[in-house]
């Protein structure tokens, strides 16, 4: 109980604060710190899951069972390229892909239904025209949008696709460091959580925020 109530006060007390929805400036910000470390434009975050080791939550059946043989659930995020979180959605089933993640979140909602206050369509540098949307990056088990960007297939690729996929590569591993960087500091993630489920998606909630807030500190 302990655990829990602390947990869920560190995420109410800082959750507005390090890890609030960031405005249309902030958005072109964030595409500015992309475009200097990856040298890709117009990249307003990185997404991407990873699975949560827990014990098998009571009576689940196999939902909470993944690809990689072991009960889970899912913490996505997105964050910008300075390895912090802009948006988290934690719990999901296990079993649940990437995709379907998202689908259902309420970022990828918003997305959906343009409700995210994203930058207008502007060129990209070093041309004219035409104008681009700003975008997301995700590796290949997202489904392509228009504020959504995955690689080519790796098959047949050209010149100009392979320079693409390496480039959207490197913005995406920064989501990936991210989540290596999380569970180094918070080292409770490197083993499965004995925790009831609820308790551990709050102990997960909190040290996302946490993380956001040592990150912040650190860049002061």
């Amino acid at each position: 109980m302990i655990i829990r109530e602390t947990c869920v006060a560190i995420w109410d007390a800082l959750h507005a604060a390090v890890m609030a929805q960031p405005h249309k400036e902030q958005w072109k910000e964030i595409a500015d710190v992309f475009q200097q470390t990856c040298q890709f434009p117009n990249c307003a975050g990185a997404i991407d899951g990873k699975h949560i080791r827990i014990k098998k939550p009571v009576r689940s059946g196999s939902q909470y069972y993944n690809y990689k043989k072991y009960f889970s659930f899912v913490l996505f995020a997105m964050c910008d390229a300075n390895y912090s979180f802009r948006y988290i959605d934690v719990g999901s089933y296990g079993s649940r892909s990437d995709s379907a993640v998202f689908a259902h979140s309420e970022f990828g909602k918003m997305l959906q239904d343009k409700a995210l206050d994203l930058p207008e369509h502007t060129t990209l540098p070093g041309t004219t025209s035409p104008a681009m949307p700003f975008v997301f990056v995700g590796d290949e088990a997202f489904a392509l949008g228009e504020n959504l960007m995955r690689p080519y297939s790796s098959r047949g690729l050209s010149l100009a696709r392979r320079v693409f996929n390496y480039r959207l590569t490197r913005a995406c591993r920064v989501v990936e460091c991210a989540f290596g960087i999380l569970a180094n500091k918070w080292r409770f993630l490197h083993t499965p959580i004995h925790l009831k489920l609820e308790t551990a998606i709050s102990a997960v909630k909190a040290a996302c925020v946490l993380h956001n807030f040592v990150r912040g500190k650190r860049r002061v």
